[in-house]
């Protein structure tokens, strides 16, 4: 096989059809860095769900003998008051499932909220493990019955307060969900639209070489061969969609969340880390829109 006419033949169709090439690129600029958003809106779904609890849960917080202020509080939390607490919980019809957090967890939950790391350190730190609650956290089976749960629990001895951010949680997941489905959506659209000027490209190369498929046939080419350019520039053009569609996310990354976002510290946001999922994930579909359709479609163009 001779790879320089085979690279010949790719930049010559490269620039042949060079305004065809942009669009393809450009479609999947927009679409895989809308579909970036999208994962990253997913991901940060999940990470809201694990900071603050799902919709479908509440927290019971206990006392911990150093920060409480109710009645219901003379000291730390003891076994036996949990143990009465749990027995309320799973005779309660309205709870799914709930699980025990202890003040070592709950301490290193509180670090990933953009609490200053000074707070941590020192020998006198403002924030402390034994400053931390013990707490449930608790499915429901129908958020709508949290007030029964709520009132089950309340007041019983070892109960710091009881906090359901249902309803503000509920809000904040369904913005997020509508953010994504939306962009999700659209990048499905124009990753149709970019499917599409792929098939026309290959139409239109094969169409060009039409006069030296047919010569290649003659000498007994094989089908490889001759599709071997048409793949070449399928690939060339997915890596440059990619790439343009890896630094604009990027851009999202470091200016809307990296130094926008995360000075907000209510809440647990993604990081390079998620943003390297998100591009791993579009840089393998972008370059399988383009080289899987690029084969099947080659054998039928190139049959002279």
């Amino acid at each position: 096989m001779q790879l320089r006419y085979v690279f010949t033949e790719l930049r010559q169709g490269l620039r042949r059809n060079l305004s065809m090439h942009l669009a393809v690129v450009l479609t999947l600029l927009v679409s895989l860095s809308l579909l970036g958003v999208g994962i990253l809106l997913y991901q940060e779904a999940d990470k809201t769900a694990e900071q603050w609890g799902s919709e479908l849960q509440i927290t019971v917080f206990l006392c911990n003998g150093t920060t409480d202020a109710t009645p219901s509080c003379v000291g730390p939390v003891t076994d036996a008051q949990k143990s009465a607490i749990e027995k309320v919980l799973h005779e309660n019809p309205n709870v799914d499932t709930f699980r025990l957090e202890s003040q070592q967890e709950a301490y290193e939950r509180i670090q990933h909220l953009n609490v200053p790391a000074s707070s941590f350190t020192g020998s006198d730190p403002a924030i402390k493990v034994s400053d931390m609650p013990e707490s449930y956290w608790i499915t429901m089976k129908d958020p709508h019955k949290a007030a029964s749960i709520k009132e089950s629990v309340q007041g019983l001895d070892g109960v710091a307060n009881v906090q359901d951010l249902h309803n503000i949680m509920g809000s904040i997941l369904g913005t997020i969900d509508k953010l994504r489905n939306g962009t999700l959506i659209a990048a499905f659209v124009l990753l149709v639209a970019a499917l599409l000027l792929v098939a026309n490209t290959i139409r239109l190369a094969a169409f060009a070489r039409r006069r030296e498929i047919g010569i290649m046939r003659l000498v007994g080419a094989s089908t490889l061969y001759i599709a071997l350019p048409f793949l070449l520039e399928a690939l060339v053009t997915a890596v440059a969609g990619v790439a343009l569609a890896g630094g604009a996310l990027a851009v999202v990354m470091k200016f809307g969340v990296i130094d926008s976002l995360s000075k907000l510290r209510w809440d647990a946001w993604v990081g390079w880390h998620e943003y390297w999922i998100a591009v791993g994930i579009i840089s393998v579909l972008g370059v399988v829109m383009t080289v899987a359709p690029t084969l099947l479609l080659t054998r039928k163009y190139i049959k002279v």
